[in-house]
């Protein structure tokens, strides 16, 4: 009996832990620029520069992430990808090192078609002021569970930053290490658990309820060229009788992720997003929206608005990140009232927000 117990507490011990991938295992399918095992501060490690390490057969949903890291002060943007269905599609956490200490030291976002939607996804949850350590080792630790996640960082007790919704769908994909900039970042002792025995300390507080006048639901067109809207403000002239159309649904925050829908490519990096707004007698009112990257307002059978947000547009460290910070004042009539609003992207996320206010 003594034996039996013995050998169903090391099975235990064996079901629970970490299941360690050294850089020379062929499980790993590394590409870059410069990616070498080394030998750096003691440790033999992966040196990657501008490319990717990816455990295609991880299988990973929930569970636990750790591995060593060493980063350099400069501008570049190493970190991981989990539950990944191909390299353009998954849970994307990475480090900013040369904003280390500011609010956006770290980023999570959820990945679509490849678009690194940083400008729809800010701060609380997603992002938190962080000082991260140079020239060093580090620990990195990620705890995913369901739709949330905890990252520590340099073995401390307490999360440095509590992902509060996993955004994309609960599934299971690969696990990818990524560094897509030419500046070198070093991983070492890789490992992780594939288990649902994942306790976070953090305790999520109930999303405010969004008022009941921000917009929840858009038809969006299918992506066309930009180029259509230039030098055009009057409406007529848009010639837009064929573009097809589907119903959009936001998140709790009332954001429309459009980069869900399609990727940005050349010639397809625009959509409208349309409202039908109904009203029980002629009166103006404040629209109030967001947008990214940039936006053209359509209302009245005319050009009403535009606007660009684009990453660095309006000063050195602008980010680009939408809210709800523009306005126009709608003379709407009674009935039903359209508002289009043309979306072009370049990079960042593609995104749009409204909400409708009494004067």
């Amino acid at each position: 009996m003594k034996l039996l117990t013995t050998l169903f507490a090391l099975l235990t011990v064996a079901a629970h832990a970490q299941n360690a991938v050294p850089f020379t295992s062929p499980r790993w399918k590394i590409k870059g620029s410069e990616a070498i095992t080394e030998n750096f501060q003691n440790k033999l490690c992966l040196k990657l520069t501008d490319g990717s390490a990816v455990l295609s057969d991880a299988n990973f949903t929930n569970g636990i992430i750790e591995f060593d890291m060493a980063v350099t002060r400069e501008r570049y943007f190493p970190g991981l990808s989990f539950r990944a269905l191909d390299s353009a599609n998954g849970e994307e956490f990475y480090l900013r090192p040369h904003q280390s200490g500011n609010p956006d030291a770290m980023q999570y976002y959820p990945e679509y078609y490849g678009d690194g939607a940083w400008q729809l996804y800010y701060g609380d949850g997603f992002g938190k002021p962080h000082a991260i350590p140079f020239d060093r080792w580090f620990h990195v630790k990620l705890l995913v569970k369901d739709t949330m996640a905890e990252v520590y960082l340099d073995d401390e007790q307490q999360p440095a930053l509590f992902i509060k919704k996993l955004y994309r769908p609960v599934a299971a994909g690969m696990i990818t290490l990524e560094n897509p900039w030419p500046v070198a970042a070093r991983y070492a002792n890789f490992s992780y658990r594939a288990t649902n025995d994942v306790v976070l300390q953090s305790k999520p507080k109930p999303l405010e309820a969004l008022p009941a006048n921000v917009f929840t639901a858009w038809q969006i067109s299918k992506p066309f060229d930009e180029k259509l809207l230039q030098g055009k403000y009057l409406f007529n002239n848009l010639h837009i009788d064929s573009l097809k159309w589907q119903t959009f649904t936001t998140d709790g925050r009332g954001v429309a992720d459009l980069g869900k829908l399609a990727p940005v490519l050349p010639g397809k990096n625009t959509v409208f997003a349309r409202l039908v707004i109904h009203s029980d007698k002629a009166v103006t009112k404040r629209l109030r929206f967001g947008f990214s990257d940039r936006v053209y307002l359509y209302y009245g059978g005319k050009l009403l608005y535009s606007g660009s947000d684009v990453f660095l547009s309006r000063d050195y460290r602008f980010l680009g990140t939408m809210g709800l910070y523009d306005a126009v004042y709608i003379d709407l009539q009674k009935g039903d009232n359209e508002v289009w609003m043309a979306i072009a992207e370049d990079y960042g996320g593609w995104g749009v927000m409204a909400m409708l206010e009494d004067l």
